[in-house]
């Protein structure tokens, strides 16, 4: 018992590291989420079928991969080195969690009444005023739950992204091993 708490007073700053870099990953990642969570919502309850196919699909793909296969496909297919990993790893965990948040902020504005909108329309309201006067302020009360457990899945998911440091690491460390390893057998001869 004693070793376990040596070791862990040795390692806590570490820790405390780690945990700063974890919420770090998860705030800016659900900032990036929110953005493009408002856009997705946006062009979902347009009225342009391009946009609205345009959300639908983004979302439906997005929601249908898994996290870890679409840090993959992202990092080495599209990001690659150009990069930092936790820059990487915020827009992963963005695009991941906007779709999510798309749904969330369609599913709040949607919740409420639509006579609503017409009864501010009939007093003269503008669209966007009635948005932010009406609609808006009682959506965001119903959104909040789901928005704090999107977020709570966003920080646990922050774990998995850690694996694609591990991924890289490991790809490295394998491509100098096999370089070294022919350099060693290129001496032999």
């Amino acid at each position: 018992m004693a070793d376990y708490f040596s070791n862990f007073v040795e390692y806590f700053p570490r820790l405390m590291e780690g945990l700063k870099l974890t919420i770090i990953i998860a705030i800016f990642g659900i900032l990036l989420a929110v953005a493009l969570g408002i856009i997705l919502c946006i062009f979902s309850i347009s009225n342009s079928r391009i946009l609205q196919k345009i959300a639908s699909v983004y979302i439906t793909i997005i929601r249908g991969i898994p996290l870890m296969i679409l840090a993959l496909f992202l990092y080495f297919g599209v990001i690659k080195n150009s990069l930092t990993l936790v820059l990487a790893a915020i827009i992963i965990l963005g695009i991941n969690a906007s779709a999510y948040m798309a749904e969330i902020f369609r599913a709040g504005i949607q919740a409420i009444d639509y006579g609503q909108m017409e009864a501010a329309r009939s007093l003269g309201l503008s669209y966007f005023q009635t948005m932010r006067k009406i609609v808006l302020p009682q959506a965001v009360k119903i959104m909040i739950p789901s928005l704090m457990n999107q977020f709570i899945s966003s920080l646990k998911d922050t774990a998995i992204l850690s694996a694609i440091i591990y991924i890289v690491l490991i790809t490295a460390l394998t491509w100098l091993s096999k370089k070294v390893e022919r350099r060693l057998s290129y001496d032999k001869r």
